[in-house]
C-alpha cells in the first residue's frame, strides 16, 4: 500500500472520531457535559428571581381614637336662674300696728322653706269682706333685682291706713297673696289688723324690702 492511501485512511478514522464526540445523544441533545444552571426562585408576585423576597414589613400600630369631651352641664350659670317667686305656700305672714294715728300696719313675710325665693313686686292686699285691695305705691323692682329670700330670710312692706272720712269702713282683718306673675292658685294669708280703716283708694302698700325702716318710711 502506498503512502498516500495510508494518510488518506488515517484522515477518515480521525474525522470519524470527531464526527462521533460532537454528534447528537440518544434523547437528541447536544453531545459533551453543560454545566447545570442555579433553579431560579419564583417571587411572590410570580416572577422569577433568584433573589429570595423581602420579609413582610410589620403593621403600622393602630391609631387612637380620641376620646369625646363630656358636655357640659346644663342649665344656665346665673346662681338664681332656679330661684322661682314667693307664694303663700313658702311664706308665714304677719301684720303689727306701726302707727296708731294713720293706722299703718307693718307686713311681713318669712321664708318657710328649704329653698330660696324671690319676693316679686307689691303685696296683694284685700280688706275682708270688703271689695277691692290696696293700692301699689312706690316703684317695684323688676324680677331680675326682685328680693331675694333665703330659708328663715324676710321681707317687709308698709300698709297705710286711710283717714276716717266717713266713707269708708273698719275691718279687723286683712288677707295677703303674692305677686308670682303666673296664674298659680294661691291660698290667702290672714293677719289680724284691730281698728283699721278703709277708705275708697286710700290705702295703699309698699313694695317688699328687705327692712322695716324702708317699708314705713315710703
Amino acid at each position: 500500500m502506498s503512502t498516500v492511501r495510508k494518510a488518506a485512511i488515517a484522515l477518515a478514522a480521525v474525522s470519524a472520531l470527531a464526527l462521533t464526540a460532537c454528534g447528537p445523544t440518544e434523547d437528541g441533545a447536544a453531545g459533551g457535559s453543560v454545566a447545570p444552571t442555579e433553579s431560579p426562585t419564583a417571587s411572590p408576585s410570580g416572577s422569577t428571581s433568584a433573589v429570595p423576597s423581602a420579609s413582610p414589613s410589620k403593621s403600622a400600630a393602630p391609631k387612637k381614637t380620641a376620646t369625646p369631651s363630656k358636655p357640659p352641664k346644663s342649665g344656665s350659670t346665673d346662681p338664681d336662674f332656679d330661684v322661682f317667686p314667693c307664694s303663700t305656700f313658702d311664706v308665714t305672714f304677719t301684720a303689727t300696728l306701726a302707727e296708731p294715728t294713720t293706722s299703718s300696719y307693718l307686713l311681713k313675710i318669712t321664708n318657710k322653706g328649704a329653698k330660696a325665693c324671690r319676693a316679686l313686686g307689691h303685696p296683694v292686699v284685700t280688706f275682708g269682706d270688703l271689695d277691692g285691695q290696696a293700692t301699689e305705691r312706690g316703684a317695684a323692682p323688676g324680677i331680675e333685682d326682685a328680693l331675694r329670700l333665703e330659708p328663715g330670710q324676710s321681707a317687709y312692706a308698709g300698709l297705710m291706713g286711710g283717714a276716717k272720712d266717713g266713707k269708708g269702713k273698719t275691718v279687723n282683718s286683712i288677707e295677703l297673696t303674692m305677686n308670682t306673675e303666673s296664674d298659680l292658685s294661691q291660698t290667702p294669708l290672714k293677719a289680724s289688723t284691730p281698728g283699721l280703716y278703709v277708705s275708697p283708694d286710700k290705702n295703699s302698700v309698699t313694695a317688699w324690702m328687705n327692712n322695716a325702716e324702708d317699708a314705713l318710711s315710703l
